[in-house]
Parts: structure tokens; C-alpha cells; sequence
């Protein structure tokens, strides 16, 4: 559709009236896509309304408890081992950590 004065005047009165850009394409006679492109290109945009100064904060859900049926098994306790049971780390001397050393070095090949 080519864009005239007419056409594009009527667009901009019928935006700033307030309807839609379906209506205007109805009344103009062609798609809703074309409107909104020349909107887009005339740089015509609706008014956002301006923040409310108390905005509405919702508390959060309520959960419900879980049904008996789904506690009745038994839950597996967690065993912990007294600090006697570990082990410590063996400590090696400089020279046994060198022959580790050598050894790894000649298994790498």
C-alpha cells in the first residue's frame, strides 16, 4: 500500500484517538502490520501510564503440609564416622617422595 498524506494524517489522528492499530488497518483498508510499521516509522508510540506509587506486593504462597501418607516410611539416619576412625594422611620422607617421583617419571615412558 502506498502511504499519501491522507493516509498518513487519518493514521495519526485515529492513534492519538485511541484505537487500535486492527481498526485503523480496517478503516485504511490494509493489513495490521503495515499500521504498525508506519507507526513505527512516523515514531508514534502509546502513553505508558506512569508507575503506581504503592504497587500491590503479594505475600507469598501459602504451602500446604504433605499428607501423613507420604511420611510414614522410615528415613535412613546419617552415620558419621568418630575423628578416631580416620584415618591420617601417611607422611612420606623427601627422600621417598623423589623415588615416587623417578618412578612415575620412567612408567610415562
Amino acid at each position: 500500500m502506498g502511504w499519501d498524506a491522507k493516509d498518513v494524517e487519518l493514521l495519526t489522528r485515529l492513534w492519538s484517538a485511541g484505537q487500535s492499530a486492527a481498526q485503523i488497518a480496517r478503516r485504511l483498508g490494509c493489513s495490521r502490520n503495515a499500521v504498525c510499521g508506519m507507526l513505527t516509522r512516523q515514531g508514534l508510540k502509546r502513553g505508558h501510564k506512569p508507575p503506581t506509587a504503592r504497587p500491590k506486593i503479594r505475600p507469598p504462597p501459602k504451602l500446604r503440609p504433605a499428607s501423613s501418607a507420604a511420611c510414614a516410611l522410615p528415613v535412613a539416619k546419617k552415620v558419621s564416622r568418630n575423628k578416631a576412625e580416620r584415618q591420617q594422611p601417611k607422611e612420606f620422607s623427601r627422600q621417598q617422595l623423589y623415588d615416587m617421583l623417578a618412578d612415575a617419571v620412567k612408567n610415562t615412558g
